[in-house]
């Protein structure tokens, strides 16, 4: 898990290529969910923060681009 500081670092691409990569990992856990395989409930809710996180620093560069 990356803290706001660490992707603010990023290059544009590389946040967006880490936001595929959480969406993906979103929706692998949710498959887990709805088949009973859940090992861990909580990274369920940490996937989903960070994905909020890495919008909202998208948000802020398109934002400044402007």
């Amino acid at each position: 898990m990356m803290n706001a500081k660490e992707i603010r670092e990023k290059e544009k691409p590389q946040i967006e290529a880490r936001l595929m990569e959480l969406r993906k990992e979103q929706f692998n856990l949710r498959m887990q969910k709805g088949s009973g395989q859940l090992s861990r409930p909580d990274q369920v809710k940490s996937v989903r923060r960070e994905i909020a996180r890495v919008k909202t620093i998208l948000n802020e560069l398109k934002r400044a681009k402007a």
